[in-house]
């Protein structure tokens, strides 16, 4: 922060750095997910391609359900759809997994290729447009602000505040860790291993829904490049917030600075055209491989 406001005194205004903030929202929220799968010892490759999905899908829902229920009604059967749909995905990954014995790389880079066809599919290869009543009637979700604070700041907030509450401060917070350090002994101390393991699937697809029904109202679409490359950036920020990539230890606080932090940097890129824009994604897979390096220490 102090070499970007010296790069550029613009950083540090009200508007920039809640625009970072903003953008930092909805990484972050599926990063919270991403911590407890990660942490666990599993991974998510297909975070993106499911929020493309859940986003086409709930637009085609409340599109379909036209002017016969108010916008309200509809903008909420909206949001039940996206969580709905990203509570079953999270299932099926577990499911699989556990079931299935696949290891979660395979079972989610698969899915990955699966969720974004469907969307293709769906979209026709062009884009799915929610109508303009109710992208009017939806849009507060995303602009609207409480307090002076935009609303997908205090989801974020509140998310990550529950996700260390469940991480830190409960029984199955201490089993995801157990899981994650050493698997067979947590079978030995009558942990329910695939139980814990399909639960941190799930709580990723409900947190990849509650991010793209804040993210939804922004756009107004949904398109085949929709969520591209949100999986590098919330496994990014779970990684540069001190998670082992081994699992078995991390911390929600740590997975929200990292997300501030990836943002922030390529909000200063964007302010100082230091290197081109189109080399963010570049940047951010240079820092993941710099901390990966960084925790060979902690592979005992």
């Amino acid at each position: 922060m102090v070499v970007a406001t010296l790069l550029n005194h613009d950083f540090l205004t009200i508007s920039n750095l809640s625009n970072v903030l903003t953008r930092a929202a909805f990484i972050g929220i599926i990063a919270v997910g991403a911590t407890f799968v990660i942490i666990s010892g599993g991974i998510d490759l297909s975070v993106g391609s499911m929020a493309a999905l859940i986003a086409g899908s709930m637009i085609l829902v409340m599109n379909a359900l036209g002017p016969s229920l108010g916008s309200v009604a509809i903008i909420a059967i909206g949001m039940l759809c996206a969580l709905a749909i990203g509570a079953a995905a999270g299932l099926l990954h577990g499911t699989v997994i556990t079931r299935g014995r696949i290891e979660p790389f395979i079972v989610t880079l698969g899915t990955l290729g699966i969720f974004r066809s469907v969307l293709t599919y769906l979209s026709q290869g062009g884009s799915i447009s929610l109508n303009n009543d109710l992208s009017d009637a939806y849009s507060p979700v995303f602009y609207g602000q409480l307090l002076g604070i935009p609303i997908p700041i205090l989801v974020f907030a509140a998310v990550a505040l529950l996700g260390g509450l469940i991480l830190n401060r409960t029984r199955y917070g201490r089993y995801v860790q157990a899981t994650g350090s050493n698997e067979q002994v947590a079978r030995y101390a009558a942990v329910n291993v695939a139980q814990v393991k399909v639960v941190t699937y799930v709580i990723q697809g409900l947190c990849v829904a509650l991010a793209t029904l804040l993210y939804v109202p922004r756009l107004g679409s949904a398109s085949p490049s929709t969520g591209l490359l949100w999986e590098l950036e919330a496994i990014a920020a779970v990684i540069i917030g001190g998670t082992a990539l081994k699992g078995g230890a991390g911390r929600i606080w740590g997975t929200v600075v990292g997300a501030i932090l990836l943002v922030t940097i390529e909000n200063v890129l964007n302010l100082t055209s230091i290197i081109s824009v189109y080399l963010n994604a570049a940047v951010q897979g240079v820092v993941i491989i710099i901390v990966a390096f960084m925790q060979r220490g902690k592979r005992t």
